[in-house]
């Protein structure tokens, strides 16, 4: 009888202590702190477990034993790709809830510089997101979708206000689309309205001289004098002659535009057309399109590099000392390239 009693005595003590065994494992599993550190996880489409625990870096994880095993109970199907982010103190299980749920962290999806073409859009937003270059110039050229946002492929460029934009890093190129519009509106206030229409300009036609003059120049100060000279063109019905219109004809891959370029048989070709082109010849940024919404005012109609060579322009009110002015650019463009420097 004695013998019966220590057997189910060692019998519960043995269940006691498989039972604390396994509410420990729980307890480790699902609600102990597991991570030391933030993991950045970025999951591709038909990624596996093991890929995604190897993405994982040992240092930010107490006990890897752990993870392995919560997410041994997750398969590679389950698993909806995404950027992820695992915070400090999160336990194991967090991991494969996350996964399956598809609780993705935004990322920041900046659009800047100089975008003067369709595919290098394309490009900048392919390589911050899970989109190929292909499907965003397709959205960029599709009429039906653009439509939708009051836009077309011409003038898509006006669309886009240069700036870093929260994201899915699954977002389709709609989403994309959607944050844009969005932005845009915001930018439209009703003072900026106002003040476009003091220019005798629509916002579209904003973005259209802007543009122009942001191909102009890389140097910010001087984008509401170089405005002011093409309102001013505007305003006498003089052709606004942009040598950028020009380059844009040509898709930007010519360095300097000659004669024979001018006669190119297009649109946006502002020596042969009066007017403004159909669209924006790149994205204008905020400091272009401000700009022009408030330029400066003067009487210059023409400008050029200046002999400095600096990256400002020299501007005239005449075409004589416009041609002086231009001279003088010509003669230190000559002395520097016989110089070497």
């Amino acid at each position: 009888m004695k013998t019966w009693k220590l057997i189910l005595l060692i019998a519960a003590l043995a269940a006691v202590v498989a039972a604390g065994a396994v509410g420990g494992r729980w307890y480790g599993d699902n609600r102990k702190p597991n991570f030391t550190g933030k993991a950045d996880l970025y999951v591709y489409p038909g990624m596996s477990v093991s890929e995604v625990l190897e993405a994982i870096p040992d240092s930010v994880v107490s006990r890897p034993g752990s993870l392995r095993r919560v997410m041994a109970g997750l398969s590679d199907g389950e698993m909806r790709p995404g950027h992820y982010v695992v915070e400090k103190g999160k336990p194991s299980v967090y991991v494969p809830r996350m996964l399956r749920a598809g609780w993705q962290t935004p990322v920041n999806l900046s659009l800047s510089g100089t975008m003067r073409l369709k595919e290098v859009i394309a490009r900048k937003i392919s390589r911050q997101m899970l989109m190929d270059s292909t499907s965003v110039i397709s959205a960029l050229n599709d009429e039906e979708l653009l439509a939708g946002y009051g836009f077309t492929p011409e003038d898509v460029f006006s669309l886009i206000i240069p700036d870093t934009y929260q994201v899915y890093w699954t977002d389709s190129m709609k989403d994309v689309l959607d944050k844009l519009k969005a932005a845009y509106d915001a930018f439209w206030t009703s003072d900026n309205l106002r003040l476009a229409g003091i220019q005798g300009l629509s916002p579209k036609e904003v973005s259209i001289v802007a543009s122009i003059v942001k191909a102009e120049s890389n140097h910010e100060p001087e984008y509401p004098s170089i405005a002011g000279v093409y309102l001013n063109r505007l305003r006498l019905g003089m052709r606004l002659q942009a040598d950028p219109t020009v380059a844009f004809c040509f898709g930007y891959t010519i360095n300097r535009v000659l004669y024979w370029h001018l006669t190119v048989d297009s649109p946006y070709n502002t020596y042969l057309h009066e007017g403004l082109p159909p669209g924006p010849i790149c994205v204008p940024d905020k400091a272009s399109l401000n700009a022009v919404l408030n330029p400066d005012r003067h009487g210059y109609l023409y400008f050029c590099a200046s002999a400095a060579m600096d990256g400002t322009h020299k501007f005239a009110v005449t075409l004589s000392e416009h041609n002086r002015n231009a001279r003088e650019f010509q003669r230190a463009l000559d002395l520097r390239r016989f110089s070497g420097k």
